[in-house]
């Protein structure tokens, strides 16, 4: 329903919090994070975008799609040819990972039906891409990472123009984040910088629950500059982006030589160096640089942490650990579809609401925050908690309908988050605004297996700008763990 002015004649709500706990006979969660052995990692690594232009030489092995084709069991990283062999031959010695190549001249997807298209992998690694990447293939790479995927992006300094094209992997990188279909306000919480830092070697922080700087690969102490460039951290833009190794001299939001985040169920890592994954080693003619065996780094630690990480081989960067254990199967929310009315949700006046205006989902209550076309804020939440050992889902349906007509700017946003027990914001799981705005309900789901363990609030909050209207309407929520 678009264009009308929503009436404040709603109905009151409660504003009771509810704490669920669950625990229950013991059974196997195995549908939770398959054991590697069982379903390997997917990663792909992409060739598409001048990988190996000038003396680049990013491709695990020179047989594309499938490096099994140059040698189908690889000892050394000699037995495939390229700078990042040592990276695939690792990966590929474990028995836990199959690994593709996209190779030149082919182009990312995602839902399509090639052997390469995104759908069909956990991770996707761009190594210091050159060209940019095209309207359909940024929309793919967001949508997959939104949806669960994996992304590893690896830059280098800016003007590392390695095909004389006019761009560099920061413009391009940046491009992708800043200029996509999919969510352009920052979505990672960090921007890239304009530097050339000729040398160092940046240190990890210490955490020694995070699963990349401490993964079944090595802990990681040290990285290595070689001419590259750091990140600027955005948290108020996503909470869960998180600075790993830093640039000496620099902590907190500037100088991050590799960070993590999330971006809705999806993993993202950066890495501000292509040195660090350069094995010394590929295709006759190029001038390469051994880092990944630097004496003074633990690059390849990093390297292989972060991938197991991404594809979700490990518990979260922030040390959570869900699924693998013991789990009773259960939906954890109370009254997830609204229909008892005002229970078990905290929420602003009148979100909770069986107005004929806004048609739910399912029976004839949702949750529908703000509509009104003046400044205003709602908020909807639930307090739960994920039993230790399981593996959650949060999954909710959404409509946004508007009377914004703008197709740039995001007037009106709603923003779901987890916070812990104290109310300090975990995780921003995803931002949407006045230009997701589309006919009918879109399920959204998000991987909550981090947070096994304790207890969190899961909080939905619409700001909406003071004209014109955006309806965020919720229906049929669910936090399931297995």
């Amino acid at each position: 329903m678009l264009g009308f002015r929503r009436s404040r004649h709603r109905l009151t709500t409660a504003t009771a919090v509810f704490g669920l706990l669950v625990a229950g006979a013991a059974v196997q969660a195995s549908a939770a994070a398959p054991a590697a052995a069982a379903t390997p990692h997917r990663i792909l690594f992409d060739n598409a975008h001048a990988e190996t232009a000038g003396n680049a030489d990013w491709i695990i092995s020179t047989s594309q799609p499938d490096p099994l084709g140059q040698d189908s069991s690889p000892s050394a990283e000699t037995d495939w040819t390229g700078a990042l062999s040592s990276w695939g031959v690792a990966l590929q010695k474990t028995g836990d990972y199959s690994l593709k190549t996209l190779p030149s001249g082919s182009s990312l997807a995602y839902g399509g039906s090639t052997a390469t298209d995104l759908s069909n992998f956990d991770t996707l690694v761009l190594p210091e891409p050159n060209t940019l990447f095209t309207t359909a293939e940024k929309t793919a790479i967001m949508t997959f990472v939104k949806n669960g995927g994996g992304l590893f992006m690896v830059s280098d300094h800016t003007g590392a123009d390695r095909n004389s094209d006019g761009e560099d992997a920061v413009e391009i990188l940046n491009d992708l984040m800043s200029n996509n279909s999919v969510d352009s306000t920052d979505p990672f919480g960090f921007s890239i910088d304009t530097l050339d830092i000729s040398s160092g070697y940046p240190a990890a922080i210490s955490d020694s629950s995070n699963a990349v700087l401490h993964g079944s690969f090595g802990t990681v102490t040290k990285s290595l500059i070689a001419d590259g460039t750091t990140a600027t951290l955005k948290p108020a833009d996503n909470s869960a982006v998180k600075g790993l190794v830093y640039r000496s001299g620099y902590s907190g939001n500037t100088g991050a030589f590799f960070a993590t985040s999330t971006f809705g169920s999806g993993r993202v890592a950066f890495w501000g160096d292509s040195s660090p994954i350069d094995d010394g080693t590929g295709q006759s003619g190029n001038t390469l640089y051994d880092g990944w065996n630097d004496t003074g780094a633990t690059n390849a630690a990093l390297a292989l942490n972060a991938t197991e990480w991404l594809a979700g081989g490990s518990s979260s960067g922030g040390g959570g650990g869900g699924g693998g254990g013991t789990c009773t199967a259960a939906q954890l929310l109370a009254n997830p579809g609204f229909e008892s009315g005002n229970t078990s949700w905290t929420a602003t006046s009148g979100v909770i609401t069986n107005s004929s205006s806004e048609a739910a989902r399912t029976g004839s209550y949702k949750a529908w925050l703000n509509g009104y076309g003046s400044a205003n804020t709602d908020t909807l939440s639930q307090s739960v908690t994920i039993p230790s050992g399981c593996a959650a889902t949060l999954n909710f349906y959404l409509h946004v309908d508007t009377a914004e007509t703008t197709t740039s700017t995001a007037y009106d946003t709603l923003k779901a988050q987890v916070l812990n027990s104290s109310g300090t914001v975990l995780s921003t799981l995803a931002t949407y605004s006045n230009l997701n705005a589309a006919s009918g309900y879109t399920l959204r789901s998000f991987d909550l297996s981090s947070y096994a363990g304790q207890t969190v609030t899961v909080k939905f909050t619409g700001t909406e700008g003071s004209t014109l209207q955006t309806s965020f309407v919720l229906d049929d929520t669910a936090l399931n763990v297995s």
